[in-house]
This record gives structure tokens, C-alpha cells and sequence, in this order.
């Protein structure tokens, strides 16, 4: 399969999904995980209509960036946010998915001139082995981050538990949007939640199904990446 057929297969897919959750498929952004990825292939999505790119490691964004210089792209980091990393990834990204504790949030909030709108992460199955707030870490903190005034919470991103079963993934995006939900009636000014950065390629469509606005793919778009 090329990139273009794999493209049309997922669009086709998120537009199943939104049929059958009553959704509008215009809500659902296509975000390119570019891990391990040419710039030739990342070029070719880009070229097909992907105008929203997520990378994990600055060093290996820095060379996509390079490469690709001058295109309309707009940068997602995802990767695991690093404190030391924080100016870096600031400076030549448009957007930060992964803040994954209140110390993230105070380093960005000192950092920055202009209030900045960030996505935080949630360790919605409490895994050792992941980064990201607990539901009741992040509903406790919700009072702090509320006076950090240069930050703006405006989306939830997780990664769920992995079953082979996608539909054993459902609950975990169902409690995002619950958690969603809560917060937003809380009517909080720096925190108003109105994108969820949830599913991959293995279980997007379920993700769509439960309400994401963004899915984040990389091997059903690009193929699996070489070892």
C-alpha cells in the first residue's frame, strides 16, 4: 500500500466513525507521527493534504524542520517533555501535546513572554512505565494551574493501555471525555478544554467513535517503521 492509498483508507475510516457517532468528520485532524520517518515520506503526506505533524525526539524534528523548510506545516511535539528541553522545544515548535506535570507547566509558564496554549497528558491507565497527570493528580492540581495565567489548557492528550482488541481501548477514551466534561463545567479561564489528542493506528477509529479531535498515525500511514 502507498501513503496515498493508506491516506484514503483512513479517511475513509474516520468518516465511518463519525457516521456512526453522529459527528462531523471537518472536527477530525489527521496528525502525521513523523518517528523514524524520511522527509521524503513525510513530504508525500504533506503533498496529500497533511498539514499537522507530531515528532517525539527535537534532534530528529530539527532535521524534518530543515528538510522541509518552507512548507505550511504545523509542528507537534509529543515526545516526552524533557525539562532541559523545554526553551528548545518551545523555540521551534507551534505546540506542545505532552506536558505531563505541573513542573512542565511552571517551566513553560516562566519561559514564555505570551500566555501559550498547550495540550496536557494523561496517564489515563496509571502506568509506571508512562509519563502524564493521574485523573485525580490533574483534578488536584486544577487550582495551581489555574493561576499559572501565561498558560492555556486547551486539549488532553493520552496513550492508552495497548490491547489488540481496539475496543478494549473504548473506556479509556470514554473517561477522557469525561474528564473533559468536568473540566469544562468548572468554567475555568486558562483551562477550557476543546481538543482531545487521543487514538493511533491501531484503534483511531474507536477514538473517533469516543470524540477525538485529533488521531496521531504513523504505521497505518506510513508503513511499518524499518527496525
Amino acid at each position: 500500500m502507498t501513503i496515498r492509498e493508506n491516506l484514503e483508507q483512513i479517511r475513509q475510516n474516520i468518516e465511518k466513525a463519525c457516521l456512526r457517532a453522529k459527528r462531523d468528520p471537518g472536527k477530525v485532524q489527521i496528525e502525521a507521527v513523523c518517528k523514524d520517518q524520511s522527509a521524503k515520506k513525510i513530504r508525500q503526506a504533506f503533498d496529500l493534504g497533511i498539514r499537522l505533524f507530531g515528532e517525539n525526539k527535537t534532534q530528529e524534528a530539527e532535521i524534518h524542520m530543515q528538510q522541509l523548510k518552507g512548507s505550511d506545516i504545523t509542528w507537534h511535539f509529543i515526545g516526552k517533555l524533557q525539562k532541559n528541553k523545554i526553551n528548545k522545544i518551545l523555540g521551534i515548535f507551534h505546540f506542545i501535546e505532552s506536558v505531563d506535570g505541573v513542573k512542565s507547566l511552571e517551566h513553560i509558564h516562566k519561559r514564555v513572554d505570551d500566555p501559550v496554549e498547550v495540550f496536557i497528558e494523561i496517564n489515563i491507565g496509571e502506568e509506571k512505565s508512562k509519563t502524564g497527570f493521574t485523573i485525580e493528580g490533574l483534578k488536584k492540581a486544577i487550582p495551581y494551574i489555574s493561576n499559572l495565567n501565561k498558560v492555556t489548557v486547551s486539549g488532553l492528550m493520552i496513550i492508552p493501555p495497548y490491547f489488540e482488541d481496539a475496543e478494549k481501548v473504548r473506556p479509556y477514551f470514554s473517561r477522557l471525555r469525561e474528564l473533559q466534561d468536568s473540566i469544562n463545567q468548572l468554567a475555568i479561564a486558562n483551562m477550557k478544554i476543546s481538543h482531545l489528542s487521543m487514538g493511533m493506528s491501531h484503534d483511531y477509529e474507536v477514538a473517533v467513535e469516543e470524540g477525538a479531535t485529533i488521531v496521531r498515525i504513523g504505521t497505518a500511514l506510513f508503513g511499518r517503521r524499518k527496525p
